[in-house]
């Protein structure tokens, strides 16, 4: 199923609209939804590598757009909205932790998470809540997720023959390590804070 998924993917890089549907996708991870644009992001620089650099900026903006309703979520709808997403992924209990960790080393959070597996609407939401400045937040928001985004682009356009080659013959294998590297996001943010 997720090898059809795959190439379903592949083939909306040809698409009018994809460009679109990769911001839409990239927007809304940054402060609720639960996949990662990388999902649509590679498998569309793989179909168009010409395209990949375009693709990085499409999603570091939105990843930055979205990233900041994340932080108006957190700043102004904590207790409404802000806490039904902590609580969606089981981290209410951390709430407190996250904002102290603010407090002292914000800029390293958001730098650190924009680039790992660690969910970034957490780290959104919570400079939001633990009211970090808005403009730092922008600031490092698009250096760590354009750095994150880029690199992708670049290794997907140098080497993106071989990388689909790849994929497609330890598909299975991939999409294991993929679930795991999120899994394992999840469980830093629950058990390191």
């Amino acid at each position: 199923m997720l090898r059809r998924l795959y190439y379903w993917t592949l083939s909306l890089a040809a698409r009018p609209w994809a460009p679109w549907g990769l911001g839409a996708v990239s927007f809304t991870e940054s402060s609720v939804f639960p996949i990662p644009p990388d999902a649509m992001l590679v498998p569309m620089a793989l179909a168009r590598p010409e395209r990949a650099y375009f693709y990085a900026l499409i999603t570091t903006l939105t990843s930055v757009a979205g990233g900041l309703l994340g932080y108006v979520i957190g700043a102004l709808l904590y207790e409404s909205v802000g806490l039904w997403v902590i609580e969606l992924y089981g981290l209410e209990d951390k709430a407190a932790g996250f904002r102290a960790l603010f407090a002292e080393h914000g800029h390293w959070t958001i730098m650190i998470a924009g680039f790992t597996p660690i969910p970034y609407k957490l780290i959104t939401i919570t400079s939001g809540f633990a009211g970090y400045d808005v403009w730092m937040f922008i600031l490092l928001s698009l250096l760590t997720r354009g750095a994150r985004f880029f690199l992708l682009a670049a290794l997907l356009y140098n080497f993106g023959d071989w990388i689909r080659a790849f994929i497609d013959r330890h598909f299975a294998l991939l999409t294991t390590l993929v679930a795991v590297v999120g899994v394992l996001g999840f469980v830093l943010v629950r058990y390191l804070f």
